[in-house]
């Protein structure tokens, strides 16, 4: 097979289960394998009864060494990190390879998405169409291999959505052994690691793949990490770093509290 899903699994998710369904229900079949840094007889006897392999990470949890750790459990050319409170729907698999497919300088390959709100779909916001519209000089020809399009995707906030994206890891590999870094996720953020990956990647010679229809629904909920470091103010801190990145100080002040006040659609 070309393509594993990795479920991080922390501690008991309620909705665990129904993502896993949705991984065993794809068009296409993919290798599934959880991985955890939170043992519990629940999670194996759930990969006994799945059929499912199951790895447990040594040493304290957290988001980095986890994703991290995840991407090193599997040996296939591409791997989606699964999100346990996620749903993926049954063609996420076969229109993400339809889109690497050929395309040997594609570094991620991503697409549209859903919020899942109290169990149900939500209407799409305007946070969403404004990601939505950032995202978009993506699917111009030549722009998902300019670097200058890729940075333009992630200047004015983190438009795209961690869970839906599929790492291509050859190149990937490649790009962090002629920089000297040994994994993709860095320690430093709590919330913004994927962000701060997106834009490492972004320097990196290669494609952003985006796929232009949903194919999978984040589920937005109050004990989620997202709405954890919203709560307590910390995202704030960690957006004004990241857009630094990309704007003088004056503008990444202002960006930050413009940003904020639109991340409080991720509160339940």
């Amino acid at each position: 097979m070309e393509h594993t899903f990795v479920i991080c699994a922390y501690k008991e998710s309620p909705y665990l289960r129904e993502c896993v369904a949705s991984l065993k229900q794809q068009s296409v079949t993919s290798n599934i394998i959880l991985a955890t840094s939170t043992p519990s007889p629940t999670l194996r006897a759930l990969c006994e009864e799945e059929a499912i392999t199951y790895l447990v990470r040594e040493g304290t949890p957290g988001i980095a060494p986890d994703w991290n750790f995840a991407l090193s459990c599997a040996d296939t050319p591409y791997i989606t990190i699964a999100h346990q409170d996620d749903i993926y729907y049954a063609d996420y698999t076969k229109q993400i390879l339809k889109a690497v497919s050929g395309r040997s300088d594609a570094l991620i390959a991503f697409s549209k998405y859903a919020e899942l709100r109290n169990k149900m779909v939500a209407k799409k916001g305007l946070n969403m169409r404004i990601k939505e519209t950032i995202l978009a000089p993506l699917l111009l020809k030549g722009g998902a291999k300019s670097t200058f399009f890729k940075r333009w995707c992630i200047r004015f906030g983190n438009a795209i959505c961690c869970p839906t994206v599929t790492y291509c890891m050859e190149p990937i590999r490649k790009y962090l052994d002629c920089i000297g870094q040994r994994e993709l996720f860095r320690t430093h953020f709590r919330s913004n690691l994927d962000w701060e990956t997106w834009e490492l990647l972004s320097r990196c010679p290669g494609s952003f793949l985006y796929v232009n229809q949903p194919l999978m629904s984040h589920r937005i909920h109050e004990d989620s990490e997202t709405s954890a470091t919203i709560a307590d103010h910390e995202r704030g801190m960690e957006d004004y770093e990241m857009f630094q990145k990309f704007w003088p100080r004056w503008i990444s002040k202002w960006l930050s509290g413009f940003y904020g006040a639109s991340e409080k659609s991720n509160e339940v």
